[in-house]
């Protein structure tokens, strides 16, 4: 195992959060450097994306890499049922550094076991998603201009958002206080309170979205993911269940952001698209700071 892989969050100490977020400022102020010049990154998406897969791309292109994969697992010899570790063995001979979305849970902890060069997991079901969580810090951190004592209201899919989890391990470092919105079905898992309970993190569980707002620092909206539910019955019933309207920001505090992975569906009115509190097109693109710094860094380029 490539130990300069990162598949968690919590592959990183504090000191390597505030590292890798030093260097993405610092790419923010110059983007355009040549410290790939001669690397060759293989992305592998078996799962569909966009802002991941283009911002990592973006931040390859903008270091001077090349790139070699499929944005698609049916365009691969998946398709003629060749497993995951003989695809990532023969990639491995290809490449320096592999970035990897696939949508089974451990799928990137596995890949990493198995490769020497570094793995960066763009998502695996839905456990973990590091490099989101990266740029989340760094738009929380240009909008709040700390990380610590802020108060986080995650909203919607609890269970089964990656972002969310990676987030809370993250932010966690950092002393916050967290509120927790969603349905009955799709609630915060058991094992990440119970890891804030260890670290005493207080958190608050609440079913409607108005009695939060005025709360929070950063509101952290998520879509449903309907390719989550085997049962498309279940999907139905929570798909709408909170959707933020511009007029609810009314009281909100002048320093909260709105923040959003994206895509979204229905759960952020357009209305809301014009309002200073919203980051969310803001914090895609410092996806491409935050990806130029995790890469060097995995590479022992900075």
């Amino acid at each position: 195992m490539n130990t300069s892989s990162l598949v968690s969050i919590e592959d990183y100490t504090k000191d390597e959060i505030l590292e890798v977020l030093k260097l993405a400022s610092a790419f923010e102020e110059n983007p355009n450097q040549r410290l790939l010049e001669g690397k060759v990154v293989a992305s592998l998406f078996f799962e569909p994306s966009t802002r991941t897969r283009l911002s990592f791309e973006t931040a390859i292109n903008r270091l001077g890499g090349r790139i070699v994969g499929f944005s698609d697992a049916s365009s691969s010899s998946v398709t003629k049922g060749e497993t995951l570790k003989d695809t990532i063995k023969m990639v491995d001979n290809y490449c320096d550094l592999i970035v990897m979305r696939h949508p089974v849970e451990g799928a990137a902890r596995y890949a990493s076991e198995v490769a020497a060069h570094p793995v960066i997991n763009a998502g695996d079901g839905a456990n973990q998603h590091p490099s989101q969580t990266m740029l989340d810090l760094y738009s929380i951190y240009k909008t709040q201009g700390t990380l610590e004592n802020l108060t986080i209201c995650m909203v919607g899919d609890l269970k089964y958002g990656r972002t969310v989890h990676s987030l809370l391990q993250a932010m966690s470092h950092f002393h916050p206080t967290f509120h927790f919105v969603a349905p009955e079905s799709l609630q915060m898992p058991t094992a990440y309170k119970l890891k804030l309970r260890e670290l005493n993190i207080s958190y608050y569980e609440h079913t409607e979205l108005d009695e939060v707002i005025d709360q929070a620092d950063i509101l952290y909206m998520t879509r449903v993911q309907r390719e989550r539910f085997a049962d498309p019955l279940e999907y139905e019933k929570v798909k709408n269940v909170y959707i933020l309207k511009n007029a609810m920001l009314a009281n909100a505090k002048e320093n909260m952001r709105i923040l959003h992975p994206l895509p979204r569906v229905n759960e952020i009115d357009v209305d809301v698209d014009e309002n200073p509190k919203a980051y969310y097109f803001e914090q895609a693109r410092n996806g491409v700071f935050a990806r130029q710094a995790i890469i060097t860094k995995a590479l022992g380029l900075k």
